[in-house]
């Protein structure tokens, strides 16, 4: 991972509602209806944070549920930056990194600090970070979940295994159901880009601009269709497909991941002489694969169960399995066809139970299709581990969704015109291009930005073609007249 990237990363929708849009014209500051208006009017008490940064902070009261505005409230966190040129000041940049439960108070501060941000939008902007609700210090929910439970997707399937699977599933979602009663049910992408525009009408501004990373593209993207005449310029880095939330993000992902491991093979192939894998790439398919089917202890089937998503980056990969193999040279190849990897993707680096908790709550309660039948998860997880076998049929296996408080709200279907700024590289492992592709579909009057060749997810900040497009973007408003490529600087 690059020095720059400093946001958090996991993998990783919602149309018509049956609560208020909350869509009033833009030369409008409040909806008309007398109890939300007034979340609209509060007056903000900004006070130094609480890490002693450069930003300001302040609590924003917001309703639970927006369904009934007059009823229970909770608070969101939110910092500000101010522009550095007031003279020069276009707006507001509001920051989302990614999750979803990533922390985003102190990302503008974070930013600012990588000198990811530069001097010509900083001049231009409020940078504004926030906590979204469920997160941090925005009334966190907290499942109290074991070790054991802290997962970001479904186990590796066996059939063998499959109803402790659903056993664990049921656990998890009893769990948070019974410390967050009330609660989980609004703890959605939907409420979350309400929020923000609370957030916006608290602030005084018409419009915002925006930066989101990972799950914030998708957040990006539903504030847009929610929204659209509050969306100013919206850069959405490293994205998901709106029209995949949740399940089938998570099996575009293990498809991927299959892609990537093809092109790993054909590059390792070509440097036989180094890594001593096979000097075609069907050999060094089989190299892998009997690697991996070493008995226990193997440190091969180990890393790999853990990491799947490695060989995006051929020569990490190359380098990490030639020397396990050679760490470990006494294990005698498995008998048999090669066997399948056992465990699914490994979970978010620091993570916290919170994150956890938080995540779940969102991709359960955000989408109206998970299955509730266990059997159509069992035949789901069969197939997709013949296909995806790096990621053992994790990607289609049972969770805890199967047995979440069912969805208030449909899916959002995101399909709009509105301007945004798409930027992906083409070896992303959490958000596949194919989920850029996606967006710039459902968003069409969008621009992309490819990194050909470029490795590891989150672009801006890590390569200068791309940040110029980006930036340019902030600080004009202006698009680019057609999609463009960068090359990888890696």
């Amino acid at each position: 991972m690059r020095s720059k990237r400093i946001f958090l990363t996991v993998v990783l929708g919602v149309a018509a509602a049956s609560v208020p849009l909350l869509a009033p014209s833009a030369a409008s500051a409040a909806p008309a209806d007398a109890a939300l208006s007034a979340y609209f009017d509060q007056r903000l008490d900004w006070h130094s944070c609480d890490d002693g940064g450069p930003a300001e902070c302040a609590d924003v009261e917001v309703p639970l549920d927006y369904g009934r505005p007059g009823g229970k409230s909770i608070s969101i966190a939110v910092s500000r930056i101010k522009a550095s040129e007031p003279s020069e000041r276009h707006g507001v940049l509001f920051m989302n990194p990614g999750g979803p439960g990533g922390e985003g108070l102190t990302l503008p501060a974070m930013m600012l600090e990588k000198n990811v941000i530069p001097d010509s939008v900083s001049r231009r902007f409020d940078l504004i970070g926030f906590d979204p609700r469920g997160v941090g210090r925005s009334a966190p929910v907290d499942c109290g979940l074991t070790d054991q439970e802290l997962s970001l997707s479904g186990p590796a399937y066996r059939p063998e295994t499959f109803e402790e699977d659903v056993s664990r599933a049921r656990t998890v979602a009893e769990k948070c159901q019974g410390k967050n009663s009330g609660v989980l049910a609004h703890i959605t992408t939907r409420n979350t880009a309400r929020d923000m525009d609370v957030i916006r009408g608290a602030l005084g501004e018409k419009k915002i601009s925006y930066l989101g990373i990972s799950y914030g593209t998708y957040l990006g993207a539903v504030f847009t269709q929610m929204f659209p005449e509050r969306a100013d310029r919206f850069v959405l880095d490293s994205a998901m497909n709106p029209g995949r939330v949740w399940r089938g993000v998570f099996q575009d992902r293990a498809q991927d991941t299959e892609r990537a491991f093809t092109r790993w093979t054909q590059w390792t192939a070509q440097r036989h002489a180094t890594y001593g894998l096979g000097d075609t790439p069907d050999e060094v398919r089989e190299s892998f694969w009997a690697l991996f089917n070493r008995p226990a202890p193997n440190p091969v089937h180990d890393f790999v169960s853990g990491f799947p998503t490695v060989f995006y980056d051929v020569d990490k990969a190359a380098k990490t399995i030639a020397g396990l193999n050679t760490a470990d040279p006494t294990n005698a190849p498995a008998s048999g066809t090669p066997g399948k990897p056992a465990a699914g993707p490994s979970a978010a680096s620091g993570a916290t139970g919170n994150f956890y908790s938080a995540y779940w709550s969102v991709t359960c309660a955000d989408s109206d299709s998970w299955p509730r039948d266990p059997e159509q998860y069992s035949r789901d997880a069969a197939l997709d581990k013949q296909k995806n076998p790096l990621f053992a049929g994790s990607a289609s296996n049972i969770n805890a969704c199967a047995f979440w408080p069912k969805a208030t709200e449909p899916t959002t279907t995101v399909d709009n015109t509105t301007g945004a700024l798409i930027v992906n590289n083409e070896w992303d492992s959490q958000t596949p291009l194919v989920g850029a592709t996606g967006l710039h579909k459902a968003m069409k009057g969008s621009r992309m930005v490819t990194v050909h060749d470029g490795v590891g997810h989150g672009v801006y900040g890590t390569n200068p073609c791309a940040d110029d497009a980006v930036n340019t973007y902030l600080t004009t408003g202006r698009l680019p007249e057609k999609n463009l490529s960068c090359r990888s600087t890696g």
